[in-house]
């Protein structure tokens, strides 16, 4: 009995590598797995050590679990002694974390969808961790590296084909915006893949275990989030050419700036940097894009102030 709330089987009674445990559990506590959030226990208790050894914590640092469900991974990061602040959607899985860890000092859950309570956070973490759901997995990393602060390590469970989008190269077909911003931002690569057989409910696709490490030489808060617009504009129109994107999205951010002008001050830019007007955005490096952004940004800024 925890607040008032029932949990009918206690934490050491979850067997979270058996199947037939969790679904009893579920059951006993009036819970289903909801396909809709992308529900599915990793009943693989080796793929969860190797994910908790991939986080190297120490004990006291401040931990955020994203989609923690009934807390098969929770329960190992408690026992390392971490702070750890869980953030879950489903309101039926909240009660059951509540009644299971909530007498522990170092654990405190937040309701709710992550995406609109990540913002109301006051202590940054040191690490952030979770399995993603494919349909938001792009838009909470993003909200993450777009964030005031970074933490130093966040590993992520996804989609092997969301996970392969994230480190795809330039001229690649899965190359993208989220390619380009998580490569400027942080140092990101696959550390291992798990099959659908390591989850219950089995999923029909392969997932990745997926590793980001902020660079050392970073960009302000303020800067990532405009350079993660920027990149979203420039890929947004993948037919069009390099400096048609360009253009419009000068002046979009401009409108006072004449048509002649932005031609000329873009042909000026790119010429110094050696780049093809000509070609797509796909084709450039972050690094490269990066070196756009900032000669463009510099430019807009300065037509502003005048």
């Amino acid at each position: 009995m925890n607040g008032g709330l029932t949990i009918s089987m206690s934490q050491n009674e979850i067997n979270y590598d058996s199947p037939a445990s969790i679904q009893a559990f579920l059951v006993q506590n009036g819970l289903a797995v909801s396909k809709r959030l992308g529900q599915n226990f990793l009943i693989d208790r080796s793929v969860r050590s190797r994910i908790v050894k991939a986080l190297e914590v120490e004990e006291g640092m401040h931990v955020w679990e994203i989609g923690p469900g009934i807390g098969a991974m929770t329960t190992l990061l408690l026992d390392e002694g971490v702070r750890l602040s869980a953030f879950e959607i489903d309101y039926g899985f909240v009660r059951v974390l509540e009644g299971l860890f909530s007498a522990n000092e170092n654990f405190s859950i937040i309701k709710g969808d992550v995406l609109k309570t990540l913002c109301s956070q006051k202590e940054p973490p040191e690490r952030i961790f979770g399995n993603l759901p494919y349909n938001s997995a792009f838009a909470i990393i993003s909200y993450i590296l777009e964030m005031e602060f970074l933490p130093q390590r966040m590993i992520f469970t996804l989609q092997k084909e969301a996970a392969q989008r994230m480190v795809a190269g330039p001229g690649t077909k899965d190359y993208s915006s989220l390619s380009v911003f998580c490569a400027s931002v942080c140092d990101v690569r696959i550390l291992f893949d798990i099959g659908s057989s390591a989850f219950w409910p089995r999923p029909r696709v392969t997932s990745s275990v997926v590793q980001l490490i902020p660079k050392k030489k970073s960009m302000s808060a303020s800067e990532r989030k405009d350079f993660s617009d920027f990149v979203r504009a420039v890929f947004s129109s993948r037919r069009k050419t390099l400096r048609n994107t360009l253009r419009f999205w000068m002046k979009q951010r401009s409108p006072s700036l004449r048509e002649e002008e932005i031609d000329t001050r873009l042909r000026a830019i790119l010429e110094e940097l050696l780049i093809d007007p000509s070609i797509r955005a796909e084709v450039l490096t972050p690094d490269e894009l990066f070196a756009v952004y900032r000669q463009l940004h510099a430019l807009l800024a300065s037509s502003t102030s005048c």
